[in-house]
């Protein structure tokens, strides 16, 4: 799994074979330059999804429900549901949390799979922190049960950010849905990686868990010599250029 949050990210991800797109909220930070993904809105998702989707029209594609569009109302979940689910064309739902166990069942209900999310989730960082999660006992021993419910609320998938390998490998051994980790570890079905932090493109942070498969930072290079050949007249040389005689019927 990869996120992707638009048009050319999700199209090279679907070249390069991945299984899973993610249209995930962190592009609020990594796109739109917020702080967090609680800035991060409904139609953002909206957007992205349905860019994503242009791109890689053969991914399986999950996208985010946004801060404050699940977990707060039944009715109103939904409609941010179904919603979400109609215009992006997704064949997943991610929602983070286990209090959101009643949201998933009734998706689930109305034909919409949903992936949980579980252990670090970035909507809660006001409460949690960006930090290692379920690092006690009792709070592992929570994690299990919490896993549990939402694949029995009906959960076709699992993430885990965030939490110890071992606890990871526990959760995914006696679950029967796919777990997905990012910071969990190598015993999950699966790993998550965020593409800008795969391809060092424009981030500033690098996670403990994130390795580094690229390095776009080489295109300030390439618009520093851009800049440069354009101010000295280098650019646009013959090669570049239309040369086409149109000036000698022209009464200028």
């Amino acid at each position: 799994m990869l996120t992707a949050y638009d048009f050319p990210s999700s199209k090279q991800a679907e070249q390069a074979g991945l299984d899973i797109i993610l249209v995930g909220d962190s592009l609020g930070m990594t796109v739109l330059g917020y702080e967090s993904t609680v800035q991060v809105t409904l139609d953002d998702m909206k957007h992205h999804g349905k860019a994503a989707r242009r791109g890689a029209n053969d991914t399986f594609m999950v996208v985010d429900m946004p801060f404050g569009a699940a977990g707060v109302d039944e009715k109103i979940d939904m409609q941010h549901a179904i919603e979400l689910y109609r215009e992006t064309k997704a064949n997943a739902l991610k929602i983070e949390g286990a209090h959101t166990a009643p949201l998933i069942k009734k998706c689930t209900q109305n034909g919409i799979p949903v992936v949980a999310h579980l252990g670090l989730t970035p909507q809660s960082f006001g409460i949690t922190g960006y930090k290692l999660q379920a690092a006690s006992k009792e709070e592992a021993e929570t994690l299990i049960e919490e896993a549990k419910l939402v694949q029995q609320s009906g959960a076709v998938m699992l993430v885990l950010e965030a939490i110890p390998s071992d606890l990871a490998a526990t959760i995914s051994r006696n679950l029967s849905i796919p777990v997905i980790g990012i910071g969990a570890g190598a015993d999950t079905d699966g790993q998550v990686l965020v593409y800008h932090d795969v391809l060092n493109y424009g981030v500033d942070r690098k996670p403990k868990f994130v390795k580094r498969y690229g390095d776009f930072t080489t295109g300030v290079d390439a618009l520093k010599a851009y800049h440069e050949e354009v101010k000295a007249g280098i650019f646009p040389s013959p090669e570049f250029t239309y040369k086409k005689q149109i000036m000698d019927e022209v009464d200028a």
